[in-house]
């Protein structure tokens, strides 16, 4: 079986389940009032931590702060995981209330990962011709 064609599709596929996750811990975990006063009880379950840890991170930008800073090193950096850790954090922010940093970093990261992979799936002699040529 031919496999060469998931290749260039696996970092999307992963950040739809990126999203997918996101999206499940926002309305499985964090959203449902019955999980939120069952968390306020004196014998919380443990996993109520976690939920806290998670509303704590919205509450302060976290996902929207680290998403941005994801987003700046994809740029100042040739690295197709840090463009698609942006995107990746930057739809975990916008799952978590943090909209304007969240589309930014999604934004910049799936842009970073399309060029990246164009650059690389161009032919050797064309990449070096462009890497030669002055910027404009």
């Amino acid at each position: 079986m031919n496999t060469r064609w998931l290749r260039p599709l696996a970092p999307w596929l992963l950040l739809v389940l990126v999203g997918l996750g996101a999206a499940w811990l926002r309305y499985g975990l964090i959203e449902p009032p019955a999980l939120a006063q069952l968390c306020t009880a004196t014998q919380a379950p443990a996993w109520c931590a976690l939920r806290q840890a998670l509303v704590l991170g919205f509450l302060y930008e976290a996902y929207g702060f680290a998403a941005v800073c994801a987003a700046v090193l994809a740029l100042l950096r040739r690295s197709r995981t840090l463009a698609w850790l942006a995107a990746a954090l930057g739809a975990f922010a916008l799952q978590f209330y943090n909209y304007e940093p969240g589309a930014l970093a999604l934004l910049v990261g799936c842009l970073r990962l399309v060029h990246l992979t164009a650059l690389g799936t161009q032919h050797p002699a064309r990449r070096s011709e462009q890497s030669r040529s002055p910027a404009r």
